[in-house]
């Protein structure tokens, strides 16, 4: 493939995308807003029409504000690439670092620093613009600033070495690099799975045991009847950022734990939480997880072999406006080209991954249904439902896009089939 066709695809797909995710947030404003006047007959009674409204508010607002995103994110990526932005920040960083692989940690570094900095307002209006316009936000500037800075020490930390690693098989492992490097990421992302709860979590929140008896007990007596062994039982403090509540188990083997954000605590009854549970517990007994990250492996391999070829093909460089390139300094210009521009070429996979994402949570529902009362599950998704002010009348098409989780009526419809 010449440089130029290589070019020509390149800008197709990224108007294609472009184009496309325009339409569907375009689409889905509309469909909110043509249902905001009436609750949907399978929630009357159970959620009030102010609440529906606010739900049609956020929902509208949040995809307006992706629509800006998306314009930002695509001026990024051309100046990054056909306006020559690597190729002069490659240039720079080149003239002041005398050692190739400092050259390409520093390249890499950088171009993560300057993607990081051009998101960072965007993450400050919407924590403190759009989620406090609508009563979610409980973060404070200090501690957005202290993530930051903890984010940043973790990327230098963990960050730093895994590029150093990557690097080195890339440029010493030979042809089959991508292979090895893959062996290593997959074992990197399971390490990570141990001490992402015991090490990594505590940093941003505060777990502390679960204190309420009534409710330990009855989760234990859950986890036995399902079969899940957990370290422990925690409530973490996701009050201080946020309204939004959840549960989750996080960790791998011995140091799986079972999470509760304390928002939902507060606003669920006993019978609900431990409903809410047994649908997470659910994506665990029915090898959900396991499936899932089996699929990531799989992809992983296929986008690292992909790579593989393309960085030794001169038309991949100068078709993203990269023509000239330091001996030595290929592999993380490849990197950086590679990383910004596979989601345009990737983007039409999305609902594929959506099916088969919502496929499970259908399941995972289903197991709770079967050890839990299905009835306790409605209620609950029904309240987080507005107490997260999530829609209850998605387009169907932007959907199918960008939701991994199946819209309100049909889990409901699903899980009252199962009652």
């Amino acid at each position: 493939m010449s440089a130029s066709a290589f070019t020509q695809l390149f800008i197709f797909f990224l108007i294609l995308t472009f184009v496309v995710r325009c339409w569907l947030s375009i689409r889905q404003i509309r469909h909110i807003r043509a249902h905001q006047e009436k609750v949907p007959e399978q929630f009357v009674g159970s959620i009030s029409l102010a609440s529906h409204q606010k739900a049609a508010a956020y929902t509208v607002a949040k995809t307006r504000f992706s629509l800006v995103s998306l314009i930002v994110e695509t001026a990024v990526l051309l100046g990054f690439t056909l306006f020559g932005g690597l190729e002069k920040l490659s240039d720079w960083v080149l003239g002041i670092s005398g050692n190739d692989m400092i050259y390409q940690i520093a390249l890499i570094a950088l171009a993560s620093i300057i993607v990081g900095a051009i998101d960072l307002p965007f993450d400050y209006w919407q924590q403190f613009v759009l989620e406090e316009k609508f009563g979610f936000n409980k973060m404070t500037p200090p501690l957005f600033v202290g993530d930051i800075v903890k984010s940043a020490i973790l990327g230098v930390i963990i960050g730093l070495p895994v590029i150093w690693v990557l690097l080195t098989v890339m440029g010493k492992a030979g042809t089959w690099w991508w292979l090895y490097a893959w062996i290593l990421w997959t074992i990197f992302q399971y390490l990570m799975l141990f001490l992402y709860p015991t090490f990594i979590a505590p940093l941003f929140n505060k777990f502390t045991p679960l204190q309420d008896e009534q409710l330990r007990l009855k989760i234990e007596d859950l986890m036995k009847r399902v079969g899940f062994q957990s370290k422990g039982l925690f409530v973490m403090d996701g009050s201080k950022r946020s309204a939004h509540g959840n549960a989750y188990f996080t960790g791998f083997g011995a140091a799986k734990r079972v999470v509760f954000f304390d928002t939902l605590i507060e606003k669920l009854s006993p019978e609900e939480i431990e409903a809410v549970l047994a649908h997470e517990l659910g994506h665990f007994r029915l090898k959900h997880v396991m499936k899932r990250m089996l699929a990531t492996s799989i992809l992983s391999l296929v986008f690292l072999a992909i790579l593989g070829y393309l960085k030794n093909q001169s038309w991949f460089y100068a078709g993203l406006g990269v023509d000239s390139i330091p001996a030595g300094g290929s592999d993380a210009v490849a990197l950086i080209l590679f990383a910004l521009t596979l989601p345009i070429f990737t983007f039409f996979l999305s609902p594929l991954m959506a099916i088969s994402s919502r496929k499970h949570e259908f399941e995972a529902d289903a197991f709770s249904a079967k050890y839990t009362q299905a009835d306790d599950l409605v209620h609950a998704l029904v309240k987080m439902y507005q107490d997260n002010a999530s829609t209850l009348t998605p387009d169907p098409l932007h959907s199918a896009f960008y939701d991994s989780h199946p819209p309100a009526s049909q889990r409901i419809n699903h899980l009252l089939g199962h009652s």
